[in-house]
């Protein structure tokens, strides 16, 4: 077992840095916002993840004051949207650095579709969507207590976007969707099969019956 410190490593063994591969998969954070000025942005994060299931509560961490995190600041809602693997390619086309007001939607040739509770838009294709609002914005510290460029943005999901088509004896079909998720490095990974584990007793697992 190989030990190292991360400013420390051996960059002959691990040339990359292996901290996102370590923590893996993680499901894609692909955040749409609209800003009070009516500008709108849409781009996906390799940090996302739910973190409350009473209240529905997801994140996504923003590495430096980009536009999902300052837009989302300003306006107070956002809106996930799973990213799936036919919707690859035009996920990865959101992550170009356009120029701030230049379309991402239009960018990676996607239509949006109107939310209910907020003003941001959802990618009409994707077969899931939570609509937001925005509960927290925490700058991270590191543990000198320095503060850090890193904004995790936590919100509550008061509305859910699901694709009809992909129910299935009251539960939603995954391997159906095929949502994609983020490894290490550049590489990615699709759902393509479940398998079951049943919790023991006493748990606390509410997952099945909600």
């Amino acid at each position: 077992m190989i030990f190292f410190e991360p400013h420390a490593r051996d960059k002959t063994l691990f040339p990359w840095d292996p901290f996102k591969a370590m923590i893996t998969p993680r499901p894609v954070g692909w955040i749409s916002t609209r800003n009070r000025a009516g500008q709108v942005n849409l781009a996906p994060y390799s940090f996302f993840n739910a973190f409350s299931g009473d209240p529905p509560i997801v994140g996504f961490c923003s590495e430096g004051a980009k536009d999902s995190a300052t837009f989302a600041q300003d306006s107070g809602e956002f809106v996930w949207n799973m990213a799936t693997y036919d919707l690859r390619e035009k996920m990865n086309m959101t992550s170009a650095p356009l120029a701030q007001g230049d379309s991402e939607f239009e960018h990676a040739g996607l239509e949006t579709a109107p939310c209910v509770l907020v003003k941001a838009p959802r990618v009409a294709a994707s077969p899931c969507a939570l609509e937001c609002k925005v509960t927290q914005v925490v700058r991270l510290l590191d543990v000198n207590g320095a503060q850090t460029e890193r904004y995790l943005v936590l919100g509550q999901a008061i509305g859910l976007h699901v694709d009809e088509r992909f129910l299935k004896d009251g539960m939603i079909d995954l391997v159906a969707m095929k949502p994609i998720a983020r490894c290490g490095y550049q590489d990615y990974t699709a759902i393509d099969r479940l398998f079951p584990i049943k919790r023991p007793a006493g748990a606390g697992n509410k997952e099945a019956g909600g």
